[in-house]
């Protein structure tokens, strides 16, 4: 019997399946959509739907040709076709197998005729599932439905012979593993080291996408002491095993990688604020020094955010997600550095300083506590509270989010009588800072206070 939820995914195929089955081919729901439709099928509504056939990519371009809306072939290569119709998007791909060979990044593709073979080849049993579109029915060959009842992460061959044919699967198992809340098997615990050196002949791009996938799943942390107990980590991510050395007194962890596991849990689902809570601390190794008030990691922000713009552009990151990230992370510590209360100076120059990325940060700042002392734990959060206040006070008075000098530039040059150059940058330094000391002066106080400036760097008496 297939489920009601089953149906109606069925229903938006039309007469597609009919289509194939007249022309001797067979259509099937495969993978994610299957899975999903068992595990958690809320999570169906706005998602693609992937199908398997046994006929060609070419042949399924004329049994689509007046069904689709839109025709997309960029993955007709790998045998892949995607179909748009009423606001979903179908990729229906040949039955295939990909297959890495020893040294190269690209998986070879083999078309083939048996639906069998082709779930065979895929990562994990419960993603090796389908459902006949002609006639509905389950297909379960490799046990998917039953490991998924279990909570079992298991592979439909070998986990050897899985993770060889693709090790990208091996970083994939962590994220189902976290995901969906599935206990690898021995044979898969066993496979990931041996096999984790093979990890470096995947492309930079799939291993960084695979790590977003796992760092947005509810809880991430599953998955991120997978990758470090298994030593894949060392292989793509080596900053975060690293840390598991460093004692971190201030937050009573028995190290920082296990204070960076519970911040990343502690955040909301958003990739790069996720990925910023993974990497805060990444500079912790590199500026652990011992004192008489025992161990410090003094700069740890700034050399992380130089860390973490290395890491991230060895995995070809865009560049605004590099700025987001390491711009979190330098500025991970900047709350901790008022410790006497937050004067209208101070929010200023925090909420000038965090720029676009000041709801991140301040996250980030809540997450980053993670002590079991819970006086230590209110206290934080009450100054973040506190913090959080002034800055909504002082947003109702000034355009808090656009700090400028009360004049601009052409105005300094009107006023001095000077030309572009370093005079006119520091003359807006200047102003910059009286208006994040003082708050709006106005047109008139400004330029009162510069012309004593100019006459003060000049070294002569102001006009009158």
């Amino acid at each position: 019997m297939i489920p009601e939820r089953f149906q109606r995914v069925l229903a938006e195929l039309g007469d597609l399946p009919g289509r194939f089955e007249a022309a001797g081919f067979r259509l099937y729901l495969v993978g994610g959509v299957v899975r999903d439709l068992f595990a958690r099928p809320g999570a169906i509504g706005g998602a693609d739907v992937d199908l398997t056939t046994d006929a060609t990519p070419e042949q399924v371009l004329r049994l689509a040709d007046g069904w689709a809306e839109a025709v997309w072939e960029q993955g007709r290569s790998y045998g892949t076709v995607g179909l748009a119709r009423a606001g979903r998007r179908f990729e229906v791909t040949t039955h295939r197998a990909e297959v890495y060979v020893e040294s190269s990044r690209k998986p070879v593709v083999r078309f083939g005729t048996s639906l069998e073979e082709d779930l065979a080849r895929r990562d994990f049993t419960v993603n090796a599932m389908a459902i006949d579109a002609v006639r509905p029915r389950l297909i379960d060959p490799f046990g998917g439905m039953q490991d998924l009842l279990d909570r079992r992460l298991a592979t439909p061959l070998p986990a050897h012979q899985a993770f060889s044919e693709d090790p990208l699967r091996m970083l994939r198992a962590a994220r189902f593993s976290a995901g969906f809340g599935l206990a690898p098997t021995a044979d898969v615990l066993e496979a990931i080291p041996a096999l984790a050196e093979r990890l470096v002949i995947v492309s930079p791009e799939r291993i960084r996408d695979e790590l977003d996938k796992l760092l947005v799943v509810e809880d991430p942390s599953d998955g991120l002491w997978l990758v470090v107990r298994t030593g894949l980590a060392e292989i793509f991510l080596p900053e975060l095993p690293a840390l598991a050395l460093e004692q971190d007194p201030v937050q009573r962890h028995k190290d920082v990688l296990a204070h960076t596991v519970a911040v990343v849990a502690k955040t909301g689902p958003d990739r790069l604020l996720r990925l910023a809570a993974l990497l805060h601390d990444i500079g912790k190794p590199k500026t652990r020094a011992f004192g008489p008030e025992g161990v410090s990691f003094h700069h740890h922000d700034v050399v992380g955010a130089r860390m973490a713009r290395d890491r991230m552009r060895a995995l070809h990151y865009p560049e605004d997600d590099v700025a987001v990230v390491s711009g979190l992370v330098e500025l991970h510590l900047r709350f901790h550095t008022y410790q006497l209360g937050w004067t209208d100076r101070a929010v200023r120059r925090y909420v000038r300083d965090a720029g676009p990325l000041l709801e991140r940060l301040n996250e980030l700042t809540r997450c980053d506590c993670t002590t079991r002392n819970a006086a230590r734990a209110r206290a934080l959060s009450r100054r973040m509270d506190e913090l959080e206040a002034r800055i909504a006070e002082l947003e109702a008075q000034e355009e808090l989010r656009q700090i400028r000098p009360d004049l601009d530039g052409r105005e300094v040059m009107a006023l001095l009588g000077i030309q572009p150059g370093p005079d006119v940058g520091a003359a807006l330094d200047y102003l910059l800072e009286l208006r994040l000391d003082e708050g709006p002066l106005g047109k008139e106080v400004a330029t009162e206070r510069l012309e004593a400036w100019w006459a003060a760097r000049r070294g002569v008496a102001p006009s009158a």
